[in-house]
């Protein structure tokens, strides 16, 4: 398959990345990356941006070097109900949102409050992607969050850089993805690049689904539109046309 967009980047706003948006829209021009999100940690996360640098992303292009710039956040899950540490206003603004755990934000919990904690932020009909679900520092139960994302419309992210970073996470992420071919929930492979030449690459992912037997059409990355599209109908990207 050919992938041509990625919904998960950071730059060194993110406080532990290592280029410049500039850098990432760029490389990715380059490497026929034809949609790029813009994802910086929320505020809470060690070192992330202020929640002011989220309020003025409106002034980045949408269209740079030929490629559909998706401005967004990589929020942080702060509590067992789901909120996220970005107010509803500045997620009402984002044209990509993800909700994911980290364990500097928020103490990991049995797998009922794990649990618990991704279907209440999937309550939130401003949030888009779960992010790194397969995160073994979270167990939870698989099954009720990819019904969860069914039932809301979500998107579930299989995350390359997490087989490097959540040691263990190849599992996880191959049950979830046959659970997302079985109930038909959309899936996007992610590289959660922290750097620009990791940008589109998701080599190990690419094997989870295909091991999982995820159909094309549940994946998001084999042409810009569909991810358009599902924004789109969300509402969001009201500025921009699709041919």
């Amino acid at each position: 398959m050919n992938y041509v967009l990625d919904t998960h980047t950071h730059t060194i706003v993110s406080g532990h990345a290592y280029t410049t948006w500039l850098e990432n829209i760029k490389w990715a021009s380059e490497n026929g990356i034809e949609v790029l999100a813009t994802t910086d940690h929320g505020p809470n996360m060690p070192g992330g941006p202020h929640i002011f640098y989220f309020n003025n992303l409106k002034t980045l292009p949408r269209e740079l070097y030929g490629v559909i710039h998706l401005r967004g956040c990589e929020a942080n899950i702060v509590d067992y109900e789901g909120n996220l540490d970005i107010p509803q206003r500045t997620q009402a603004n984002m044209d990509i949102l993800i909700a994911s755990l980290h364990d500097v934000c928020i103490k990991a919990g049995s797998r009922e409050e794990n649990t618990k904690a991704l279907i209440n932020a999937m309550n939130n009909p401003l949030i888009d992607i779960m992010g790194h679900t397969g995160n073994t520092f979270f167990p939870i139960y698989e099954e009720e969050v990819v019904k969860k994302a069914k039932a809301e419309d979500k998107i579930i992210e299989i995350n390359n850089s997490s087989f490097k970073s959540r040691p263990g996470s190849e599992a996880t992420c191959l049950k979830i993805a046959k659970l997302c071919a079985d109930y038909g929930v959309k899936i996007v492979l992610s590289s959660d690049a922290h750097v620009c030449f990791n940008i589109g690459k998701f080599p190990i992912a690419q094997k989870i689904i295909e091991e999982a037997k995820v159909p094309e059409e549940l994946i998001l990355n084999t042409n810009k539109d569909k991810i358009l599209i599902y924004l789109k109908k969300k509402g969001k990207l009201s500025d921009l046309s699709l041919d």
